[in-house]
């Protein structure tokens, strides 16, 4: 999987979108803010969670929370983070890298509408060096994602 898969993936469907690599790490949303010169809440992190049996994802802006409560209205259950193992295992992209493109098999895709923020966002793109720039509302339209309000509100102290 990783880079690879998701450069297939936006040949297949998207050709007009590029695959951006960096020499550094861009890993976490503050490396890949610093890297590709945007504020961190314009980084789209993929969150890999378990509800109960069920894998999915849920991609919010790079500065948000998960808001526990909300996510449990929203998925029927307590969401868990997946183990770094488990992450390679159903996404096929290593943490730090995960996005909901090119994937090991097909999982259920959330963004969370706090992603509405900005005319664009910077995903990963399957390696912890890499990220691709897109509309919000494209990456759910190519992911076939549901739009989710599962964050803590940023506004609150």
């Amino acid at each position: 999987m990783t880079i690879d898969t998701v450069r297939a993936f936006f040949a297949e469907r998207a050709p007009d979108i590029a695959v951006l690599e960096r020499d550094t790490s861009t890993a976490t949303v503050a490396l890949a803010a610093e890297s590709f010169g945007v504020a961190p809440g314009q980084i789209a992190k993929t969150l890999s969670l378990k509800v109960g049996e069920a894998v999915l994802l849920v991609v919010t802006r790079g500065d948000a929370r998960l808001d526990n409560k909300k996510a449990k209205a929203a998925f029927g259950g307590k969401a868990r983070m997946l183990s770094a193992e488990e992450v390679v295992e159903q996404t096929g992209h290593p943490v730090g890298g995960v996005c909901p493109f090119g994937l090991a098999r097909p999982l259920p895709v959330y963004c969370d509408v706090s992603l509405k923020a900005f005319a664009e966002v910077l995903p990963a793109a399957g390696s912890t060096n890499s990220a691709l720039r897109i509309a919000p509302d494209r990456l759910a339209d190519l992911t076939a994602a549901t739009w989710v309000d599962v964050c803590q509100d940023l506004t609150q102290t």
